[in-house]
C-alpha cells in the first residue's frame, strides 16, 4: 500500500500532479493543510477528480466528507487521546499516528491503520528522526487488527527497506513534494515495489 501526504502548503500544480498519481496507482490521499480555510479546501478537494473522492483522507475540515462522498479521517496522536474520533466510529474508515511501537500495539481495531513515524529521518523536516529506533523496534510488532503505514524519509532508494521489515505499507510525503517532479518520484517510487 502506497499514500501519499499532501504538504502542509499547496504547491504549483499539486493537484493534478495528485490526479496523475491515482491514475498512476496511488492508494489513498491523506490531505493534511492545517492552515487552510473551509472555503479552500472545498477547492482543494474539488480540483481532484471525483472518481478518487473514495480514496481521500482528510485531517482536518471533517465535515465535508458528508457534501464530497469522503468516508476517511485521520486523527493526530493528541486527537485521538482526546477520543475526538469517537463521533465518526464506526460508518467511516479511520486512522491515527503514533511515535513508538508499544502505542501501535495497544490501538484496538477501530483504526483501520496507523502511521509511525519517523521510520528513516525526515527529508521534509530536516533533523527529524535522526536519532530514531522505529526501523528496529519494528520487529515487536503484534497488532493483528490495524495495518501498520511506515512515514518518514522514504524515496526510491530506501522503500524496499520498508517493505522487507513487517510495515504494510509506506507514506510519502517530502520524498514526493521535496522535488521539482512529484509525479517522477511517486512513479520510482512504485516501480521500484513493483519490481
Amino acid at each position: 500500500m502506497i499514500l501519499v501526504i499532501t504538504p502542509e502548503l499547496i504547491v504549483p500544480n499539486e493537484p493534478d500532479s495528485i490526479n496523475q498519481m491515482f491514475q498512476e496507482g496511488l492508494d489513498l490521499l491523506h490531505i493534511r493543510k492545517p492552515w487552510i480555510s473551509r472555503n479552500e479546501m472545498i477547492e482543494f478537494i474539488t480540483q481532484i477528480d471525483e472518481s478518487f473522492r473514495s480514496q481521500l483522507v482528510l485531517h482536518t475540515h471533517y465535515d465535508l466528507g458528508k457534501e464530497y462522498h469522503i468516508s476517511r479521517f485521520h486523527f493526530r496522536e493528541t486527537d485521538r487521546e482526546q477520543g475526538k474520533y469517537k463521533p465518526f466510529v464506526p460508518e467511516n474508515i479511520i486512522s491515527t499516528s503514533v511515535h513508538d511501537i508499544r502505542t501501535y500495539n495497544t490501538l484496538d481495531k477501530e483504526w483501520e491503520y496507523a502511521f509511525i513515524s519517523p521510520f528513516f529521518p525526515s527529508i521534509s523536516k530536516k533533523g527529524y528522526g535522526l536519532g530514531s529506533t522505529i526501523k528496529e523496534e519494528i520487529k515487536y510488532k503484534n497488532n493483528p487488527d490495524v495495518k501498520l503505514i511506515a512515514l518518514g524519509g522514504i524515496n526510491e532508494e530506501n522503500i524496499h527497506e520498508v517493505f522487507e521489515s513487517e510495515a504494510d505499507g509506506v507514506a510519502l510525503l517530502g520524498g514526493v513534494w521535496e522535488n521539482k517532479e512529484p509525479l517522477k518520484v511517486f512513479r520510482k517510487c512504485r516501480s521500484a515495489l513493483m519490481s
